[in-house]
């Protein structure tokens, strides 16, 4: 880490040495807009939305502040368009966020198909590409872009989309503020931010401190974020360099069999939890080297710590009651398993692009090319002890951690890439772009015992874009695109892929057998515009199809997240959106429906022995046409707020999610049928006493309806609340949400 720090330090220093004395346009890239889209990894000049062939959805961080929401994912389900949340993990900082039926999720394991950056840098983890939540800190947003498509340039998991964080600074956001609020479910929440600058240099400080007990038992969330940012500014050059400290413990229950749900705040077995830890530094630089000619680059270095603690029922029990096991006879197996892993992640890399800004046969032309470099040195340890379940169905332990699993892994992941944007004529816009991407995986048994889990894999691809504008008016915008991406198989996949040896996830390690790398295709045509200039809308139809889908394929058992990871071939997500927008007066209205019509495109058999149409051997046949789990078709938002007497400003949100098919019946043939529809209702209101005092309140599912937002197809252990592996019942286990909750709290302004 020392070398990899000094190297950081020494590329700091060079873009410093670029440095002159007067006020630089390359700010205006941190102020909060949503007339330009950041339409590459490194934040650069910006593509004015009449030019992105897609149905770009743009955020501020004035609106997340106005909605009170305590995580980002909450404000991305609640205001985004085909954007759905399932919270299989039962904690509000770990949800599990689909666009367009493709995941980003934090859960290792999970099939990721989209990528997210903050200020430039793929903070998918390098270890499973998995998206941690918990460590993008909320109140230092600017700006959300949400790109959709297998936008390339974007690279690795861009299968349906790329989420595109900026972070504020002191030149945008001068002044100060403390917030504190607390309510339901013991939550108490402290919040700071400050921004200053002088003549050259900028600064700015966000930090937040979340106490929750969590509604459910055993579910409590401690999050501690503190971000920072310094900057300076010439006359043709802009200097930041942030630095992003976490410490996170988050406990989350597994989802409930339904024989469970009269008292949904119980867990099925107790602790799960989470502890995150993160050092994450980024020097970013930008700077007109003429009128025309602007270069952009970043390096970073992400150092990352999970260690995750589960309890799971043990599936070798044979029924004999053991009331003394001790884990030493392996003939009397316990009750329980607890499974403990530590991933220690150095990620670490940079990206450097230069733009052009020169005309192309006499018309305007913008050309981006760009080269990026992400690496990660990971070191993985799965253990397991023996336990016991109590009364309460908590484990306790008889017996010491034993090792199951160490081994590093090195990801490679290299891009070259440009985009070219060329207004042909005087309506209508070309895109052009393209990545060659490079990724290389290693994988290295560090104990000597299991040489089978050894493998190195490299997996290359050119994946090209295109895109057309046309814009007869200004309050009218026409486009058609089409795009390719990929993802490569994680260690996580690779290591879990044998169908006859299922893994529990986070993953017990077993072998590792070759999967081939998931290609997108994406076709997309849309329109949006103005009516007036009171009323805006959007409207897009799609088709994403993807080969050598990797899909995590549920074994049954005891374990509900028990299984393995296959190449099931051909998948599809097809769908249409539309979006409409009113703004006058005090009132500002916000809508998004969303269709989605996620299927499996090839035929395979899946063992799935707790569906009902399962054969004598426990497998099920999955045709073309069958829908995928987990993924609701329908998806309607209304966001709605009004300001009244000057001071007052109330608002609210409508989210109504269809049903969705439960993980274990990918043929849509299991008797007990679909999770069922839901629809919540939030609010929220401020009242501004004075200038600098603000109090607000917050009611999250003001009907109180219980919904829940996942099923998986499992076994109960416990019936009547008591261990009896003798009387097994296969019962579908449903992720309940969370019931009605209040919190008030204050904001205290100071500064600009």
């Amino acid at each position: 880490m020392m070398t990899q720090l000094v190297r950081l330090c020494a590329v700091v220093m060079i873009f410093l040495a670029m440095a002159a004395h007067a006020q630089n346009p390359v700010s205006e890239l941190e102020a909060p807009t949503v007339d330009v889209v950041g339409t590459t990894p490194l934040p650069g000049l910006g593509t004015p939305v009449k030019e992105v062939p897609s149905n770009v959805q743009v955020r501020t961080g004035t609106q997340i502040q106005e909605q009170k929401t305590s995580n980002i994912g909450e404000f991305l389900e609640q205001n985004l368009g085909s954007v759905t949340v399932n919270n299989g993990q039962n904690n509000p900082f770990q949800p599990d966020l689909s666009f367009r039926g493709l995941t980003a999720s934090p859960l290792l394991g999970t099939p990721q198909g989209l990528s997210v950056f903050m200020d430039g840098v793929r903070i998918n983890e390098p270890f499973g590409d998995a998206v941690n939540w918990d460590l993008i800190p909320q109140n230092a947003i600017s700006t959300i872009n949400l790109i959709p498509g297998s936008n390339p340039v974007f690279g690795l998991n861009t299968l349906g989309g790329a989420l595109s964080i900026n972070t504020k600074s002191g030149f945008q956001y001068p002044g100060g503020s403390v917030t504190a609020y607390g309510g339901s479910w013991g939550r108490k929440v402290g919040q700071l931010e400050y921004g200053g600058h002088g003549e050259k240099n900028d600064w700015y400080l966000a930090g937040t401190l979340f106490d929750e007990d969590g509604w459910r038992d055993y579910s409590s969330s401690e999050v501690r974020q503190l971000f920072g940012k310094w900057g300076h500014e010439s006359a043709n050059t802009d200097f930041d360099v942030s630095v992003m400290l976490a410490d996170n413990d988050l406990s989350g229950t597994q989802a409930l069999p339904v024989s469970f749900l009269d008292n949904r705040a119980q867990a099925y077995t107790w602790p799960d939890n989470n502890q995150n830890k993160l050092f994450f530094v980024n020097a970013k630089a930008s700077h007109f080297l003429s009128d025309t000619r602007f270069v952009t680059g970043n390096v970073y270095l992400r150092d990352y710590q999970n260690i995750n603690f589960s309890s799971n029922v043990n599936d070798d029990y044979d029924g004999v009651s053991n009331s003394s096991c001790d884990g030493t006879d392996p003939d009397a197996p316990c009750t329980a398993i607890n499974d403990q892993s530590t991933t220690d992640t150095t990620g670490y890399g940079g990206s450097l692009q230069m733009t052009f800004l020169e005309p192309l046969a006499g018309k305007d032309n913008s050309l981006t090319l760009g080269v990026s470099a992400d690496l990660g040195d990971t070191r993985f340890q799965q253990e397991a002890q023996n336990a016991l379940f109590t009364a309460s169905r908590g484990t306790v332990a008889v017996d010491d951690f034993a090792l199951e699993t160490d081994v590093d892994a090195n990801n490679s992941y290299y891009g070259l890439y440009f985009t070219d944007t060329w207004n042909f004529t005087d309506i209508m816009t070309l895109t052009l772009a393209g990545r060659y991407n490079y990724a290389n995986i290693e994988i290295k048994d560090r104990t000597g015992l299991e040489p089978q889990l050894n493998g190195n894999h490299t997996y290359t691809r050119f994946n090209p874009a295109v895109g057309l504008n046309v814009n007869p008016s200004p309050a009218f915008t026409g486009y058609v695109s089409y795009s390719e991406g990929m993802r490569a198989p994680t260690p996580i996949e690779l290591t879990c892929a044998d169908p006859n040896a299922p893994c529990r996830l986070p993953n017990n390690f077993l072998a590792d057998p070759p999967l081939e790398a998931v290609v997108s295709r994406t076709s997309e045509a849309g329109a949006r515009g103005k009516i007036n200039s009171n009323w805006g809308w959007n409207a897009a139809v799609y088709n994403i199809d993807l080969s050598n889908d990797i899909q995590f394929i549920s074994a049954g058992g005891a374990g509900i997240n028990a299984g393995y990871f296959d190449n099931v071939g051909d998948t599809r997500r097809r769908g249409f959106e539309l979006g409409g927008s009113y703004a006058a007066g005090g009132l500002r209205l916000l809508a998004n429906y969303s269709y989605v019509d996620a299927t499996y495109e090839s035929s395979f058999a899946i063992n799935s022995p707790n569906n009902s149409t399962a054969d004598i051997n426990g497998d099920i046949q999955v045709n073309p046409g069958d829908k995928i789990p987990g993924i609701p078709e329908h998806a309607f938002k209304l966001r709605a707020d009004y300001t009244f007497l000057s001071k007052w400003t109330v608002g609210g949100t409508v989210n109504y999610f269809g049903k969705q098919y439960m993980r274990g019946d990918e043929n849509n043939q299991n008797a007990a049928g679909q999770v069922p529809a839901y629809t919540l209702v939030n609010l929220d209101a401020y009242y501004q006493a004075t200038k600098s005092w603000q109090l607000f309140v917050k009611v999250q599912n003001v009907f109180d309806e219980e919904y829940e937002t996942l099923g998986v197809l499992g076994e109960n252990y416990f019936v009547n609340g008591t261990f009896d592996s003798t009387n097994v019942q296969s019962e579908p286990f449903l992720s309940v949400g969370s019931p009605r909750a209040a919190w008030v709290g204050v904001t205290y302004s100071f500064g600009s």
